[in-house]
């Protein structure tokens, strides 16, 4: 598969398409006059990550999909438990069913500790908002949808540094002590994986200066984009294919 064979160059090409956008976006808002919004865009930009989301639209199209049971942009609504809907940032819903749906989110700094816990939370209480409806049967009758996860972040002194943990009543786990966010973001898309609230998690590090080249690191031989690719393409090609007359 072209995309597969390509998939570190491709990769690039979304990491460098994210801090682009970024810059692009605080020039946008310096001039209007909103620069105190930059660092909000860390988290509110979210055409940052389109690099990601049309790679990964590309991946399914190439695995046999038809992009018309694709959503990217738009319809990507799905009922929930706990709230009515939630949007996601990519659906493959196919002859009724929902084959699979994720996320693609980020993190700039400075405020990792808030929004460590912002992006945690939401995570997590996105998978379980969908599992529960699923086992409710707000989607599909046979198959089960897959689910995932790909989060970058910025690698910097402020994301690598050890970072120190209160603990007035019980001890945290010990993996958290002088953990740095860097180390806790692996540790929390780990254990999304382990515990099975999501079939596959990415985890990326890139920096402005290296990243707007297309350079970015992957901390964890388990949470790789690669491994993410071809798990996504093996639930397109169980379950999504388009069958052509």
């Amino acid at each position: 598969m072209k995309n597969i064979d390509n998939l570190n160059k491709l990769t690039s090409q979304a990491i460098a398409h994210y801090w682009l956008t970024r810059q692009k976006q605080s020039q946008k808002q310096s001039t209007s006059g909103r620069s105190d919004q930059g660092a909000r865009s860390a988290v509110t930009g979210g055409a940052q990550m389109d690099g990601f989301i049309s790679l990964i639209t590309d991946l399914i199209v190439e695995a046999g999909a038809d992009e018309s049971n694709i959503f990217h942009n738009k319809h990507l609504e799905l009922p929930g438990f706990f709230r009515p809907t939630k949007e996601w940032d990519l659906l493959l819903v196919k002859d009724g069913q929902l084959v699979l749906s994720l996320e693609a989110k980020s993190q700039v700094g400075p405020s990792f500790g808030n929004n460590f816990n912002n992006r945690t939370e939401e995570a997590m209480g996105s998978a379980l908002d969908l599992w529960t409806a699923y086992r409710e049967g707000a989607y599909n009758k046979t198959i089960k949808p897959w689910l995932g996860y790909v989060f970058l972040l910025e690698d910097c002194p402020e994301s690598q540094k050890p970072v120190r943990v209160q603990e007035p009543h019980f001890k945290v786990f010990p993996e958290f002590v002088n953990a740095s966010y860097g180390k806790r973001y692996e540790l929390f898309c780990r254990k999304l994986v382990r515990e099975s609230h999501y079939n596959v998690a990415a985890f990326l590090m890139s920096n402005k200066t290296g990243g707007l080249k297309g350079r970015y690191t992957e901390p964890a031989d388990d949470l790789t984009f690669e491994i993410f690719a071809k798990s996504l393409v093996a639930q397109v090609t169980a379950f999504g294919v388009s069958k052509k007359k």
